[in-house]
């Protein structure tokens, strides 16, 4: 007879989503140990190994694989049950990323403003729309995409790309990318977010140009604290983002020629456009008017 918590399952699926314990440890608020302890006890209870640890980078196993949409269906019931146990009570689980800034406080604001409570996910890209398509989420907000398998997009404003650079280099509101030319480029890795990488490698060589690739950090904030205090170097920030900090070493230019990615509401396949989405994209619509 089997004796699984919900706990080690709900840490199951945020590292097959993420693969790796340290960022799923961060995503939950606990610590490593804890999810590598729940994750063994799971595995023992379950007599499958569904990691493979064997490599530098985990991955799921076979079996790992079998188990991952079990476990979100699992999950998804249980928020169902929570969701009709509060009666009358309106929840949008709503899939974030990191960047969206003072938009996203306007939606949340708006969307509270109409009785409607928002439960807010962050995590991966892929992650958010896998639990779309699960129905763990609602909707997501998603940039630079525009199709996937059962899901619908929406899109809802231009996110518009600033050039981070040492407040020594930086000089007036613009920047020409081909000044850039010189300078060490710290971006994320390609497989972390596939458009905005590949917008920015090909906006430098239009300009004329290959990147010469910086250290990478685990963070925007141990990124511009490189910048600001090494060897000089730059980055990109989205200006939703850039708008919430303060400037001191480092400094937020606009690029020439522009760069944005489009943003959109990933919802599921056949999603009719009423009730509490309607709800949201009038928010969003709101929150990108308040941007112009």
């Amino acid at each position: 007879m089997f004796s699984v918590e919900l706990r080690q399952i709900q840490y199951f699926v945020t590292v097959a989503e993420v693969l790796n314990f340290g960022r799923a440890a961060e995503q939950l608020g606990i610590g490593q140990p804890g999810v590598s302890q729940q994750i063994a006890r799971l595995e023992r209870e379950l007599d499958v190994l569904l990691f493979d640890r064997s490599a530098r980078a985990i991955r799921l196993t076979e079996a790992g694989q079998r188990f991952l949409p079990a476990a979100r269906a699992v999950l998804a019931s249980v928020e169902s049950a929570r969701a009709a146990a509060i009666g009358e009570a309106r929840t949008l689980r709503l899939g974030t990323s990191t960047g969206l800034g003072e938009r996203l406080e306007t939606v949340v604001a708006e969307l509270s403003s109409q009785d409607l409570h928002v439960d807010l996910v962050s995590t991966s890209t892929r992650a958010r729309l896998d639990r779309v398509r699960s129905g763990q989420l609602d909707a997501a907000f998603v940039r630079g995409l525009d199709e996937a398998a059962g899901l619908e997009f929406v899109p809802v404003w231009e996110d518009d790309l600033l050039i981070s650079l040492p407040a020594t280099v930086a000089e007036g509101p613009e920047v020409e990318l081909k000044d850039l030319r010189d300078l060490p480029l710290r971006i994320t890795q390609r497989r972390t977010n596939p458009p905005l990488v590949d917008l920015v490698m090909s906006a430098c060589a239009a300009a004329g140009f290959e990147p010469v690739l910086g250290p990478r950090s685990s963070s925007l904030q141990d990124t511009h604290a490189a910048i600001g205090a090494g060897s000089p170097s730059w980055t990109v920030i989205y200006e939703s983002h850039a708008r919430l900090l303060r400037e001191g070493r480092v400094v937020f230019r606009r690029p020439r020629p522009r760069l944005a990615l489009t943003t959109s509401l990933a919802v599921p396949a056949g999603t009719t456009v009423g009730g509490d989405l309607a709800v949201l994209l009038e928010a969003c619509r709101k929150a990108s008017d308040q941007f112009e």
